[in-house]
């Protein structure tokens, strides 16, 4: 018997709040990503790890909260506790994979690709792996070009988001590559849902499982106050207040040696200019018989060029 699915059993409450969720995530993950890009050794890694659990339990959160309005009307439904935990860890590690090959990589053109599709597809594992812990009284079924269509908007916006992250500087940029990533998990999780077909039995019996009310807590609790942490973390951080590079990334050169510099000491930068007429190999264009009065105008404070 084809069962009667509802996605949206409390309205636009569940959307909304796991559209906020994956904002949450996406803005967390995305800004670490952009922090490790000027870190170095322990500190980029660090910066990778943080944001690569950020996003994966917006990811997760995201999926779980829109879950909490799907509903089918012959049959009651219930979760299997561990599959849906298990789509926490798909969702951390495969994130992980996508921005630590932009972490180390860079924001090269197949780095950004290969990070966009591995994130991509974490994304659509997470929506399948927890709608294979969903327990009731039937099976599922779904329309295979709606599902690859699923898969290539996560793999698509992901792949843009991470671009707009790295490559494009500022508060709107970063603002705009979160809303992109959020638009990816959520446009994947409902194109997914749309994709959905329910087969339910005749004789519907209580399912079996964890129901979503008994779920709620650990599901919400955790992530959430990680998230929070995550965010306490990335608002702290110097680079946040500054806007400056951070102090030992490779290249940097602002403020010197002075108080006010990084702590790498200035160097000056030889000028190459035109080979002047008496210039040689050993007295670089100074004649030798030049070279005192020269001497004694540089100790004067006299420039003699």
């Amino acid at each position: 018997m084809q069962g009667t699915v509802d996605g949206f059993s409390y309205g636009l409450v569940t959307p909304v709040v796991a559209f906020l969720m994956a904002c949450l995530g996406a803005a967390l993950g995305l800004s670490c990503t952009v922090r490790s890009l000027r870190a170095r050794g322990p500190a980029r890694a660090g910066w990778l790890s943080l944001g690569a659990t950020s996003l994966g339990s917006g990811i997760w959160t995201m999926h779980f909260v829109a879950m909490l309005g799907f509903t089918v009307q012959e049959t009651p439904v219930g979760y299997d506790r561990v599959l849906t935990f298990a789509g926490l860890g798909v969702a951390v590690v495969m994130a992980g994979l996508g921005i630590f090959v932009v972490g180390y990589r860079g924001a090269t053109r197949m780095a950004l690709v290969t990070g966009g599709t591995l994130t991509g597809l974490g994304m659509a594992s997470t929506h399948y792996l927890g709608m294979a812990g969903v327990l009731f009284e039937g099976q599922f079924a779904y329309d295979t070009l709606t599902v690859a269509l699923s898969v290539v908007i996560a793999v698509v916006a992901a792949t843009a988001a991470l671009w707009a992250a790295v490559s494009v500087r500022g508060f709107l940029a970063g603002l705009g590559a979160s809303l992109v990533m959020s638009a990816a998990v959520s446009g994947m999780h409902y194109t997914g849902m749309a994709a959905l077909h329910v087969h339910v039995e005749r004789a519907a019996v209580a399912a079996t499982g964890e129901t979503p009310s008994s779920l709620l807590l650990p599901m919400l609790v955790g992530p959430c106050c990680f998230l929070l942490l995550a965010g306490v973390v990335v608002v702290i951080d110097p680079l946040v207040v500054t806007g400056g590079r951070h102090p030992d990334a490779p290249g940097d050169r602002s403020g010197g040696g002075g108080p006010r510099g990084t702590g790498r000491p200035a160097s000056p930068v030889p000028v190459q200019g035109r080979r002047g007429p008496y210039e040689t190999a050993s007295h670089g264009g100074v004649p030798a018989a030049a070279e005192p009065l020269i001497r004694r105008r540089c100790q004067c404070g006299v420039v003699p060029w």
